[in-house]
């Protein structure tokens, strides 16, 4: 362990919990942007690959227009709420890394609600350096164990 890959380690880390964080906030960064420009999500058996795909894979990006006559339909209230990340394991390698957390999402029914525990997973992650600044490069979130081919 050298004292880069420690720095690496924590940038990681916060850009996980930036990320996480950035779920439950009003007004958000797009997802897309914690990705490589080649980045992929991968939910469950559903990826998504490219920026574009990304963004689409969280409600973003250009929507269906209402049938003819039809008025378009309203968008959809945004609730905060919250999310954490605990026991993250990440390894540096260089310009790549790999990371697994268990995620927590705590969420209201309606505004002004209080919050409960609503969905808890892993995510386990590859990253790469670009620029200086670490971005996913294939992101699994809701497997229990590690993907095919993962290394630590």
């Amino acid at each position: 362990m050298t004292a880069q890959s420690l720095i690496d380690r924590q940038l990681i880390l916060d850009q996980i919990t930036r990320y996480y964080y950035n779920f439950g906030k009003e007004t958000k960064t797009p997802e897309s942007s914690f990705y490589a420009e080649d980045g992929a999500l991968i939910l469950g058996t559903r990826r998504f690959e490219g920026k574009e795909a990304i963004l689409s894979a969280y409600g973003g990006g250009a929507r269906p227009a209402p049938a003819a006559g039809a008025a378009p339909a309203a968008p959809r209230e945004r609730i905060p709420f919250n999310m954490t990340v605990d026991n993250a394991l990440i390894f540096v390698h260089g310009d790549t890394a790999t990371s697994q957390v268990i995620y927590t999402e705590y969420r209201p029914e309606k505004k002004g609600d209080p919050v409960r525990m609503t969905v808890q997973g892993k995510e386990f992650a590859t990253w790469v350096k670009v620029k200086g600044q670490w971005l996913y490069k294939e992101r699994y979130v809701g497997l229990s164990e590690p993907p095919a081919g993962w290394k630590e």
